[in-house]
């Protein structure tokens, strides 16, 4: 019989879910904020889901998360909020209203929301 190279045959398959995890903040302004200027709002401002005050901004988990800010319902444009995670007086969320444009006023409804994805694999080896 003539020499032959011997070699494992190994197969394997991945599956992975990728389970979206939605945390919503609101809150509600207190005063006018004019165009050009830039509304801070801390942690603590916030109210959760449930209506419980916030203590924390959740960190934001890197190329596995986002988040989204709505004004009075509206989705906005990523660039004129910055988003900082963190307790009260480090956590924050703040909105640069553009020069030019509409002030925000009072009593408007704002909205932050955090979606981070919870992903889990599974590998099969087959020899």
């Amino acid at each position: 019989m003539a020499l032959q190279l011997m070699k494992l045959f190994v197969s394997a398959s991945t599956a992975t879910d990728a389970a979206p995890v939605n945390t919503r903040f609101f809150y509600i302004t207190t005063a006018e904020t004019a165009a050009g200027a830039t509304l801070t709002i801390d942690a603590a401002s916030f109210l959760a889901d449930d209506g419980s005050a916030v203590t924390a901004l959740p960190a934001l988990a890197t190329n596995n998360s986002y988040y989204n800010v709505y004004i009075n319902g509206v989705l906005q444009m990523d660039g004129i909020s910055t988003y900082t995670p963190g307790a009260t007086s480090v956590g924050s969320l703040a909105i640069t209203v553009p020069a030019g444009g509409a002030s925000i006023p009072a009593g408007t409804p704002i909205v932050l929301e955090i979606v981070q994805f919870s992903a889990t694999s599974t590998t099969t080896v087959t020899t």
